[in-house]
Order: structure tokens, then C-alpha cells, then sequence
């Protein structure tokens, strides 16, 4: 029995992309050559690269005047590439977790940051509402979604300023209006493809405006001349990338994976909220799409290593909670098929009719 994996990043992947990725790997377009060993200036992977950026523009609807680029470095990279490239005298963050947090301390470092706001105080179980943006900020920094905690900025904010956004685990999740962003970016590992790739989405005329210099392999502007192969690109998540865009679009699209993500948080969401042994931890309001967070509830609190044993028994895997929450944490990225969530509530009914008082 192959497990269910419900882990937040690395995560679940279409098999699509898993066994496209490991035939390349062994022969890569027949030339006898592993991916990992061909030349990224060979016609073949540029052919990759040409193709995954216009399957993000294609998915993603993505207007004229903006570019796509495939970096290595992670997200975090981005958290400092951000405001060496934009911040001028001052910039604005919104702060909904742990990543949020560690985006606008890398900020700090290169100009004035003024946090709009913060769920901080409350364990980031929710996402503030009431805050305004400094009409004279350089941009306005949030995160989507928040993996550790479960809360989900479901909607594209309108901004004053440049809206910079962080869309390392719900890229792809739901329909978004690009043209409301001047930057979109996150890491692969959590819905795109495995660690080592990390995609940008940027609007050309928001580069070039800063006084600083910039070191060239942090300059946007570098790598989009060079259609992302200024330095050795990460091949091999770059070729599952471009295989999980042509799942999803042979699948019907980022339409069509709203739609099942809609009916898949609904399912496990209403699970928790009937079962007696488990409670949500995120505000019902901002619950995240993608990353489930729960606990068990009062009066059943010594049973969280007992369901754990159990989930993992009926090939539940990943599903232990983050430390900063405890509890527990269903991961269900687009991969994840709606089957996968009847499982885990299917567990979760038996569980409590072995152990409800």
C-alpha cells in the first residue's frame, strides 16, 4: 500500500511528475543521457525552460510587461533579493507567521520597515484585517498562505504601493488577478516540484528604481536577460516543474484545482468541526486551503500520539503538527486527491468511535 502523504514541503507531487522525472533521469528525450548530466544550454532543456515559463503564463494568465524567472536559493533567498531590489527608503509587511516574520527581519537589513500589522500575539491564528498600507511605502510584503499555522489570504488584496507576495504553498491553488501583484515568488517544494527551484513572477517596471548597487546574481534584471540561465539553473526541478504544470493543465487548469481544493478543505474542515476529539486551530474565516491545522480537543489532549499511530497505520503519513501548533497538519496541495482527504475523515470517524467518552 503506497502512503498517503500529507506533508506540508517536501510534499505530495502527481505521479505525472514523479515517474516523468525519474524516466528523464535515467534517459532524458532518448539521447542516452541522465537529465542530471546534460548541458542546460543544450536545445533540449532550453526547450524545458522555454516551455515551463509559458505554462506559467499560460496557467496563471500572466499580462504583458511582467517576466517569469526560475532561481535556485528557496524562497528565503527572496526574502533578502526582495528588498535589495525595491526597497528605496521604506517598505511594508504584513506579518501572519513564521515566514512572514523572517521575510521582514531580511528587509530591516536595507532600509525602514513598518509592520501594518501582526496576529503574533494570538499565535498567528488568524489574519488581521484593519491595518493601512503607507502610501509612501516602496511595496507592501504579504505571505498567502501560512504552512505552519493554517491561515490563508484567500482573496488579491488591493494595495496602494507594489503588492510583493509570497506564494511558496498555494501558487496555482485558486484563480488570482497577477496584475494586482508587482511580484508573486515562492519555492517549489511545497506544490510545484522538489526542493531546488524557486519561481519569480515580476513586473519589469518595478526594477531599476533603487539608488544601491546590487550584486549581480541578486539583480532581477540579470537573470531575466539571461532567460534565467546567467549561472547553471537547478535542472532537474525545473523538468518536474514544467511535468506537474502539464498535469495541471491537461487536468483543467487552475479553475479546475480550485474547485476540487474547495471540496477537499470543506470535507476535512467539517470532519473537525463535527468530531468531539479534534478542533481546529486557525480562525474559521482565514482557514488555509492547503494546510490543515487541528489539535485534540479538551478532555482527549494524551490521545495525539495515539492518533498518530493510528493515522500511520492506515498509511496516513506526515500529518504531525508543526512545533510552534502541535496537533496535527494535513497538507492537501493540488496532488492531493479528494480520495486522499476521505481517507484521512474516514480515520478520523473511526478514532473517535474507538475512543469518544
Amino acid at each position: 500500500m503506497k502512503k498517503i502523504n500529507f506533508s506540508a514541503g517536501p510534499s505530495i507531487l502527481p505521479e505525472q511528475t514523479i515517474e516523468e522525472t525519474a524516466k528523464a533521469i535515467l534517459d532524458f528525450n532518448g539521447s542516452t543521457l541522465s537529465l542530471m548530466e546534460v548541458s542546460h544550454r543544450g536545445k533540449d532543456f532550453i526547450a524545458v525552460m522555454d516551455e515551463t515559463v509559458a505554462l506559467f503564463k499560460e496557467l496563471l494568465n500572466i499580462p504583458e510587461g511582467y517576466s517569469v524567472i526560475l532561481l535556485g536559493g528557496g524562497a528565503s533567498l527572496q526574502f533578502c533579493m526582495i528588498p535589495f531590489n525595491l526597497l528605496e527608503k521604506k517598505a511594508a509587511y504584513l506579518n501572519t507567521g513564521t515566514w512572514a516574520s523572517k521575510a521582514e527581519k531580511e528587509a530591516k537589513l536595507f532600509g525602514e520597515v513598518v509592520e501594518v500589522a501582526s496576529s503574533k500575539p494570538d499565535n498567528f491564528t488568524y489574519i488581521p484585517k484593519d491595518y493601512t498600507i503607507p502610501a509612501d511605502a516602496d511595496y507592501f510584503h504579504i505571505t498567502t498562505n501560512n504552512t505552519i499555522f493554517g491561515t490563508e489570504i484567500l482573496t488579491d488584496l488591493d494595495s496602494p504601493v507594489p503588492l510583493v507576495a509570497d506564494m511558496s504553498s498555494d501558487i496555482f491553488s485558486r484563480v488570482i488577478d497577477v496584475s494586482k501583484y508587482a511580484l508573486i515568488y515562492g519555492g517549489a517544494q511545497k506544490n510545484l516540484a522538489p526542493a531546488g527551484v524557486t519561481f519569480v513572477i515580476i513586473k519589469d517596471e518595478i526594477l531599476g528604481k533603487v539608488s544601491r548597487q546590487i550584486p549581480t546574481m541578486l539583480d532581477y534584471r540579470v537573470h531575466i536577460e539571461n532567460g534565467s540561465m546567467f549561472n547553471t539553473p537547478p535542472v532537474v526541478p525545473v523538468y518536474a516543474a514544467m511535468q506537474t504544470l502539464r498535469w495541471l493543465k491537461a487536468n483543467g487548469g487552475v479553475p479546475a484545482m480550485e474547485k476540487v481544493n474547495k471540496e477537499k478543505a470543506e470535507l476535512l474542515y467539517t470532519e473537525i468541526d463535527r468530531n468531539p476529539l479534534f478542533v481546529g486551530t486557525a480562525a474559521k474565516e482565514d482557514r488555509s486551503r492547503m494546510n490543515v491545522c487541528f489539535v485534540m480537543a479538551e478532555g482527549y489532549k494524551e490521545l495525539e500520539a495515539d492518533f498518530l499511530k493510528f493515522a500511520s497505520g492506515k498509511g496516513l503519513d506526515g500529518l504531525k503538527g508543526h512545533r510552534s501548533v502541535g496537533g496535527f497538519r494535513a497538507s492537501i496541495y493540488n496532488a492531493m486527491p479528494l480520495s486522499g482527504v476521505q481517507a484521512l475523515v474516514d480515520a478520523m470517524k473511526e478514532f473517535e468511535k474507538n475512543n469518544a467518552k
